[in-house]
C-alpha cells in the first residue's frame, strides 16, 4: 500500500514540474507568442440582414506605427466554399473605406468591416445558418464563426 501511495506521489510531484521544465527548454506558451492583430465577434450575433466585424492590426501598443500589414477577411459556410469579402467601414491611415477586404495593406490600428448578408456578386441574402469568417494578416489567421437567423 506504501508503494502505491508513494508511486501516486512520484506522478503528482512530476506532474506539477512539467509546465515549468517545458518552458524552461524554450517550449513557448500560446499566451506570450506576438499576435499581428485580434479578430473580434461580429455584432450584432445572431443577425439578419447585415453585420459588422471588429478586429485590430498590430501588436499591443503599436510598436511600428508605420509598418504595413497585408489583411484579407473573408467569409465561410460551414462547408468551407468561400461566401463573401466584406467592405471595410469608414476609412483610416489613408485608406479609402468601401474596399473590399482582400490584400489590402494597412497600418495598425482598430478597424470595422461591413457586410450585408449577401453572396458575393450577387444580390441574393445568404441562408440562415451558421458561418465562419477568418481574418489572415501577414499569414497568420484567427477564425471566429457568426449566426444568421431569418
Amino acid at each position: 500500500m506504501k508503494l502505491r501511495w508513494g508511486a501516486l506521489a512520484f506522478v503528482l510531484v512530476l506532474s506539477a514540474l512539467m509546465p515549468s521544465v517545458l518552458s524552461a527548454q524554450g517550449g513557448r506558451s500560446p499566451a506570450r507568442e506576438r499576435k499581428p492583430g485580434v479578430l473580434k465577434q461580429n455584432y450584432p450575433n445572431p443577425f439578419n440582414p447585415e453585420t459588422r466585424i471588429p478586429f485590430t492590426i498590430g501588436d499591443e501598443g503599436c510598436t511600428d506605427p508605420g509598418r504595413q500589414y497585408k489583411v484579407s477577411l473573408r467569409i465561410y459556410n460551414i462547408l468551407s466554399q468561400l461566401v463573401a469579402v466584406p467592405i471595410l467601414q469608414g476609412g483610416t491611415g489613408g485608406v479609402a473605406g468601401g474596399q473590399p477586404i482582400a490584400n489590402m495593406m494597412l497600418t495598425c490600428g482598430d478597424y470595422v468591416a461591413y457586410w450585408d448578408g449577401k453572396y458575393q456578386d450577387s444580390r441574393k441574402e445568404v441562408a440562415s445558418g451558421v458561418y465562419l469568417y477568418e481574418l489572415r494578416i501577414d499569414g497568420s489567421s484567427e477564425v471566429r464563426r457568426m449566426l444568421v437567423t431569418k
